[in-house]
């Protein structure tokens, strides 16, 4: 029932977001996004950083500030919870990524999917990450990711990789270590497919860890 119950939110979802579009031209579209963007942002209290500034930071984020860095090139913001423990991604490694995730659609203010849940806390889902030469590239594996079965599509939202170049990608060893976790504003320009299509942005809670 669960399965079907988030299905369903899904699709409500998309019928409302469908709906506000149907008359608007794609520059409403983006207006209205970038709009409800800055809307939450504010009503959020979130400080929002440059890269610039992120860099000085040395690529931390301040939770206890509330803050996010904005990545101009693809309007993604980035709030680094935890950075997590093991290691990055090194120049030419292939790996297995388990992430765990809430996406929440912020143009309809409801939680849309998810698999950070009882149901689906020994499924995480997996996708296959590649580092070349601090390039990423990822697909989701099929029949192990929520997102996959949704969304028809294998092909991983570019926002999701937007953390990997400043997270450690590893397996809790010891009891206070932690795997990396983050929160995502991302417009529909880096989104799932069907973010894309209802030019609508989401928010996601992800983490991230490294597979076996």
């Amino acid at each position: 029932m669960k399965k079907i119950r988030y299905v369903l939110v899904l699709l409500a979802a998309i019928v409302l977001t469908a709906a506000c579009s149907d008359h608007e031209t794609y520059s409403d579209q983006k207006n209205r996004e970038r709009s409800t963007i800055m809307k939450y942002i504010n009503d959020s209290s979130i400080t929002v950083i440059t890269e610039q500034d992120f860099k000085i930071n040395g690529c931390k984020t301040d939770v206890s500030k509330n803050e996010y860095v904005l990545f101009a090139g693809t309007g993604v913001y980035m709030q680094i919870i935890r950075e997590g423990c093991g290691e990055k991604l090194k120049d030419g490694e292939t790996q297995t990524v388990l992430c765990r995730f809430t996406e929440y659609n912020m143009m309809t203010d409801s939680i849309q999917l998810s698999n950070d849940v009882l149901e689906f806390a020994s499924r995480p889902d997996k996708m296959t990450v590649i580092n070349q030469s601090g390039t990423y590239t990822a697909s989701f594996v099929q029949g192990e990711s929520i997102m996959a079965r949704v969304y028809g599509s294998t092909s991983v939202p570019n926002g999701w990789l937007a953390p990997l170049p400043y997270i450690n990608i590893g397996r809790p060893v010891n009891p206070d270590d932690e795997i990396a976790k983050v929160k995502l504003i991302v417009p529909h320009s880096e989104g799932q497919a069907y973010a894309t299509n209802g030019v609508y942005p989401c928010l996601y809670t992800i983490t991230y860890e490294r597979g076996r």
